[in-house]
C-alpha cells in the first residue's frame, strides 16, 4: 500500500517477460523529486569499486548506494533522503505546536537569523530540514530520522533558562557530544544532559543540579554576582555581546556577565583550527585580538608558541571557508606577507595586515576580507574541513549550459552548438543580416556584438549568455544556483516580470539573468565611487526612491545606494516621443520637472530617461512600460475573465478598441490566442479584472 506521505512518484518501464521486467525496473527506476524539478532522478542500486565520490544534497553525507542521482546537474540523494515524507504530523521536541505539522524544506534560508540551528544537534547545516508551520523551530533531516525511534522526556521549566528544557539520558542517538560542550562547565557532553530545543543552551544534569546561586568573580571584586535569568537581551560586560537567558549580575553596578563567560575553559584545544592549545589569560584591561583584529575585554586566550592573543570565540575560527561572494576558497591567516595596503572587499575599510583576516591563495587574486565581515551571515559561507574539498567545489560549479559543441572555427570558438534551452542547433554570428531590433532570449536585452541564433526560428542568445554555467554558486547565497528557462516569471530581485533565463537560488529565490550578472562589487555610471552589496541596508534607493527590504548596493564613502532594479536598467531606450535614443540620466539641475509622456510631475533627484538634443525627459516606467523584459507572444499567466488564454504583445497594428474600456489600444496589450476571437484589452489591472 502506498504511503500517504510519500514525497515522490515512481515510474517504471514495462516489458513482456516478468523476469525481464524486474531486471529492467531495477536498472531504470526513476523519481520526480519536488526539490529537483528540472530532471528525473535515476536510481543507482549498487556502488562500483571506485565509489560515487559525491555528497548527498539532502543530508550532506558522502554518497553511497542505493541512491538517486541526476547526471545532468550533479544532484544526488540517498534513497532514504529522497523518500523522506514531505510532512510529519508532530515531533516530540516541539509539543507546543504539534497540531501545526512540520514541513520538509530544502535548505535553511538566508534570512533565518531567528533560527539558532537544529533543535537536536544545534547546527545550521546545509541540508534538508523539517520546519514548524507556526514558528521558527526546525530539525534537520538527519536528526529527524535518528530521533524518530527515541523517546524524549516532556520539556520542563527551570529557573536557569527562559525556555523549557528536554532531558536526554543517553547521547548515543546524536553526535552532538562531538561538537558541543556544556554551557556551564565547558566539559564534553558524555553524561545525561538537559537540552533546549529553541536555542543553543545545553547543560549537564549534574551542572544544573549544582549551579551556584552566588559567585565571586575576578573581574568584579567589589560585590558578589547573583544568578539571574532574563527573557530579554542583556549586555555581557566581558564578551561585549548581547545575550538572553541565565547570567550573573551585580544590580548595584549594573555589571552582568554571561554564564559561559563566568567560568571560561582554562585550555581550548582544536587542532583542526590551530595546531597548538590556547590557554586562558584573565586581564583587567582591553586588548586587540590577533585573529580578527578587533578589541577584546578582560578574557583572552594565548598561544605562547605562536605569540598570539585572541578572543574566546576566535580560538575556533575555521581555517578554510567557501564564501559565496568569491569564486575560490579563502584561508584564515594571522598576518599577511607581501601585501601593500588592502581594503576589505565587503565593507571597504582597511584590513590591518599584521592582524587576522581571510584571503585567497590563488596566484594574482588579491581578495582579502575582515574576519567579522566574512563570518557575519551564516548563509553566505560553508566551513571546509580539508583543502582538497576546494577543488571538488570548483569542479561541481563548472557544468556548462552548452550540451554539445558541433563545430568550431580555427580560433577554437564554438560556431555551432546544442543548448539546453532550445530544441534546435544554434549558430555563431557577429552581426544581424537585417536592421531589426532583436532581443536576447536569455537576458531580454538588445542583441549586440557576437551572438548565437537559430536558423529555424526567431531565437537569439548573446554569446556570454549562452556560455553561462548551468550550476553556479551565486554570491547572494551559499547554496548552488541552477539555470533554467521560463517564458513568464517575476524576478525576486529587480521585481520585473521577465522572459528568459533565471537562476534558482536556494529554495525560493528566482533571479533573472540581468540581476545574476551583477557582481557584489560594482562600478556604476551614475556614481563616482564603487558600490558594494550590504545585506543590512534598508534605506531608500537613490535611483527610484523606493525603500529597500533585502539590502542594496551602497557606497562606502558617501550616502548613496541603488537596488537591483535600477542597476539593471538599460542605458538607452527607444520611444516614439523622440526620434533619438533616450539616455538613462542620473541627475537633473532643474528645480521642477515634468514627464513629457504622461505630463505629470517628475522628481528631478531621481533617475529618468532624456534626450539632450531635444530636451526631452520622462519617467523610467513611462519609457520602458510595465513589462519591458517580456517576449512578445508569451501566454499571460495572471487572472483575467476571458474564456481563452491571452497573449502579451508590446505593440499592436492599428488602434483597435479595448474590449473593456473602449479606448484605443496602442502599447502593451493582451490579445486572445484564438484566431476566431477578436478579444483585445489594455494590459492594465482594471481592464483584465473587470471584463
Amino acid at each position: 500500500m502506498k504511503n500517504e506521505n510519500e514525497s515522490v512518484s515512481v515510474s517504471k518501464n514495462e516489458s513482456v517477460s516478468k523476469n525481464e521486467n524486474e531486471s529492467h525496473d531495477k536498472s531504470v527506476q526513476q523519481i520526480q523529486h519536488p526539490f529537483h524539478k528540472e530532471h528525473p532522478l535515476v536510481l543507482v542500486a549498487e556502488q562500483n569499486n571506485e565509489g560515487l565520490k559525491a555528497y548527498c544534497d539532502g543530508c550532506g553525507e558522502l554518497l553511497s548506494a542505493p541512491c538517486f542521482t541526476c547526471f545532468h546537474c550533479n544532484y544526488h540523494l540517498h534513497k532514504q533522503c529522497a523518500e523522506a515524507p514531505l510532512e510529519i504530523p508532530n515531533h516530540c521536541l516541539h509539543p507546543k505546536h504539534s497540531y501545526a505539522g512540520f514541513f520538509l524544506r530544502q535548505k535553511p534560508c538566508l534570512y533565518d537569523d531567528l533560527v539558532y540551528g537544529c533543535a537536536l544537534c544545534k547546527e545550521k547545516r546545509n541540508m534538508f530540514f523539517y520546519e514548524c508551520n507556526d514558528c521558527v523551530f526546525f530539525i534537520d533531516i538527519k536528526c529527524a530520522q535518528l530521533s524518530s525511534s527515541f523517546k524524549f522526556s516532556q520539556p520542563s521549566k527551570h529557573d536557569i533558562h527562559q525556555h523549557p528544557l528536554t532531558f536526554i539520558e543517553s547521547l548515543t542517538i546524536i553526535d552532538v557530544s562531538k561538537r558541543f560542550n556544556c554551557s556551564w562547565c565547558h566539559e564534553p557532553l558524555i553524561d545525561a544532559i538537559y537540552l533546549c530545543p529553541d536555542c543553543p543552551f545545553i547543560i549537564h544534569k549534574k551542572c544544573l543540579d549544582e549551579l551556584p546561586i552566588e559567585i565571586d568573580h575576578l573581574t568584579h571584586r567589589l560585590h558578589p554576582l547573583i544568578l539571574n535569568r532574563s527573557d530579554s537581551d542583556y549586555f555581557c560586560n566581558l564578551c561585549q555581546k548581547q545575550h538572553s537567558g541565565p547570567f550573573y549580575g551585580c544590580s548595584l553596578c549594573h555589571f552582568n556577565i554571561n554564564v559561559e563567560c563566568a567560568w571560561p575553559r582554562s585550555i581550548v584545544e582544536d587542532k583542526s583550527r590551530h595546531q597548538h592549545p590556547f590557554t586562558l589569560l584573565r586581564r583587567q584591561d582591553s586588548f586587540i585580538c590577533d585573529a580578527c583584529g578587533t578589541e577584546g575585554n578582560c578574557i583572552s586566550y594565548i598561544c605562547s608558541i605562536c605569540n598570539l592573543m585572541v578572543h574566546k570565540d576566535c580560538t575556533s575560527l575555521p581555517r578554510i571557508i567557501n564564501f559565496s561572494r568569491h569564486d575560490h576558497c579563502v584561508f584564515h591567516k594571522y598576518f599577511l606577507k607581501g601585501f601593500t595596503r588592502q581594503d576589505c572587499k565587503i565593507c571597504f575599510n582597511e584590513v590591518k595586515l599584521d592582524r587576522g583576516s581571510y584571503s585567497c591563495r590563488k596566484p594574482g587574486c588579491n581578495y582579502v576580507v575582515h574576519v567579522n565581515c566574512v563570518l557575519e551571515h551564516e548563509g553566505l559561507y560553508k566551513v571546509i574541513e580539508e583543502e582538497k574539498q576546494c577543488e571538488e567545489l570548483e569542479e561541481k560549479s563548472m557544468q556548462s549550459s552548452i550540451i554539445r559543441i558541433i563545430e568550431v572555427n580555427e580560433a577554437g570558438e564554438a560556431t555551432k552548438i546544442e543548448h539546453f534551452s532550445h530544441q534546435h542547433c544554434l549558430v555563431l554570428a557577429d552581426k544581424m543580416e537585417e536592421e531589426i531590433d532583436r532581443k536576447c532570449d536569455g537576458c531580454m536585452l538588445p542583441i549586440s556584438n557576437i551572438f548565437y541564433y537559430c536558423s529555424e526560428c526567431h531565437f537569439f542568445l548573446h554569446k556570454t549568455c549562452a556560455e553561462l554555467p548551468r550550476i553556479k554558486q551565486h554570491w547572494f547565497h551559499q547554496s548552488n544556483s541552477t539555470l533554467y528557462f521560463d517564458s513568464f516569471k517575476k524576478c525576486d530581485f529587480c521585481n520585473q516580470r521577465c522572459s528568459g533565463f533565471f537562476y534558482k537560488i536556494g529554495e525560493g529565490w528566482d533571479m533573472c539573468l540581468r540581476c545574476a550578472k551583477v557582481s557584489d562589487i560594482i562600478e556604476c555610471k551614475g556614481h563616482q565611487h564603487f558600490l558594494f552589496f550590504d545585506f543590512k541596508y534598508m534605506e531608500k534607493c537613490n535611483g527610484c526612491g523606493e525603500t529597500n527590504r533585502y539590502g542594496a548596493f551602497r557606497c562606502g564613502k558617501c550616502i548613496f545606494a541603488l537596488d537591483f532594479g535600477c542597476l539593471t536598467l538599460p542605458h538607452s531606450a527607444i520611444h516614439k516621443i523622440d526620434e533619438h535614443k533616450l539616455k538613462l540620466t542620473y541627475h537633473d539641475d532643474k528645480e521642477q520637472s515634468y514627464c513629457d509622456i504622461c505630463e505629470k510631475y517628475r522628481d528631478p533627484s531621481l533617475w529618468h530617461y532624456s534626450c539632450s538634443i531635444c530636451d526631452t525627459s520622462a519617467h523610467i516606467k513611462c519609457v520602458l512600460g510595465h513589462f519591458p523584459f517580456l517576449k512578445d507572444g508569451v501566454t499571460f499567466p495572471y487572472y483575467h475573465k476571458h474564456h481563452h488564454d491571452l497573449k502579451f504583445f508590446r505593440k499592436v497594428k492599428g488602434y483597435p478598441e479595448c474590449s473593456y474600456c473602449g479606448k484605443l489600444c496602442q502599447e502593451e496589450i493582451l490579445k486572445c490566442e484564438a484566431s476566431t476571437c477578436n478579444y483585445i484589452i489594455h494590459n492594465k489591472y482594471k481592464c483584465r479584472w473587470r471584463y
